[in-house]
């Protein structure tokens, strides 16, 4: 899908499928065509493939090539099966227009259209709509964090608070390990942020103004705390998945100590059953009609006596 937007009174205006793309001061890209990679290709850009983003090598996500440069991030959105995923994220950046390629939908390419002109870096330029999509995208990740924060609370709200069965110990861990893979990428997403405007700050022309300039550090800024933030989640995560495996282990203790003293129980009696087992001619009450019930009271005795020694030792 190709989208293509003009700035008009320093406002993004959305164009028409079949205006010319001379104008546009931004193009969206979204899992783009043979013919949209052609209609952007006219213009002078050399649209990568998905292959060509996913390289992990920092010399292939932030480039040059002539008087174009490319900015390759990793974000958070929505693939085209509907699950939430990452993936990488273009940015093209010429003198005259910017140029997005992304093969997946982070949600902040849909509203951000919207909310340009109340960005903080505003309207004037596509460097400008460059920064204030980078602001959208920040708030975004910065919500996502926020609910994976709360997401953990609840978990240790639960966990601390409440008397949980093994099942749901469980699946909370399970929970809990995937809010941590989700930090994971969510910080590497900062990282892939902050070394693109790293390199766009490198490149920014003289002529861009000290305004810009103050919204690419505020941006920076930000994203560094999100990174702290990230890490201090992070180690929530390896604190709770600590308290329940030992929960999970402590209950598995609980299980086997019950096990093993209801295993010593039937010693006692498996004990007089093998004595009189052995077919000894004098074994006490062996030849009489009374000597069952005397091994039967002797194997209950004895089984009701560890089981009274064992409570009064509080092991059962």
């Amino acid at each position: 899908m190709l989208r293509a937007f003009f700035i008009e009174n320093s406002a993004l205006k959305t164009a028409q499928a079949d205006v010319p793309l001379d104008g546009a001061r931004w193009i969206d890209l979204a899992s783009p065509t043979t013919e949209e990679a052609a209609r952007v290709g006219a213009l002078g850009f050399e649209v990568p493939t998905l292959a060509d983003m996913e390289e992990i090598e920092v010399s292939n996500r932030l480039y040059r090539f002539g008087d174009v440069e490319v900015l390759t991030v990793s974000l958070p959105g929505t693939g085209g099966d509907g699950k939430r995923g990452f993936g990488p994220v273009a940015f093209m950046l010429s003198p005259q227009r910017m140029i997005t390629v992304r093969y997946h939908g982070p949600r902040s390419f849909e509203t951000f259209p919207d909310h340009a002109v109340t960005s903080s870096a505003g309207c004037a330029t596509h460097l400008h709509l460059f920064l204030g999509l980078i602001e959208e995208i920040v708030a975004r990740i910065a919500d996502l964090i926020e609910g994976t924060g709360r997401e953990l609370d609840k978990a240790a709200r639960e966990l601390f608070e409440g008397d949980e069965p093994e099942d749901l110990l469980e699946d909370m861990i399970r929970i809990v390990g995937r809010r941590g893979e989700e930090l994971a990428n969510y910080r590497l997403s900062l990282l892939s942020l902050e070394r693109a405007l790293t390199t766009f700050s490198l490149n920014l022309p003289a002529k861009a103004g000290q305004g810009l300039k103050q919204v690419l550090k505020a941006h920076t800024r930000d994203i560094r705390s999100l990174v702290v933030h990230a890490d201090f989640l992070t180690g929530r995560v390896a604190h709770v998945t600590d308290v329940i495996l030992g929960m999970v282990s402590l209950q598995q203790s609980d299980a086997n100590r019950t096990l093993s003293v209801v295993a010593v129980l039937f010693l006692p009696p498996t004990l007089v059953a093998s004595i009189y087992g052995m077919n000894f001619p004098y074994v006490p009450g062996m030849h009489q009609p009374w000597g069952w019930l005397i091994a039967t009271g002797l194997m209950a005795g004895s089984a009701l006596g560890s089981f009274l020694f064992f409570r009064w030792k509080r092991w059962l």
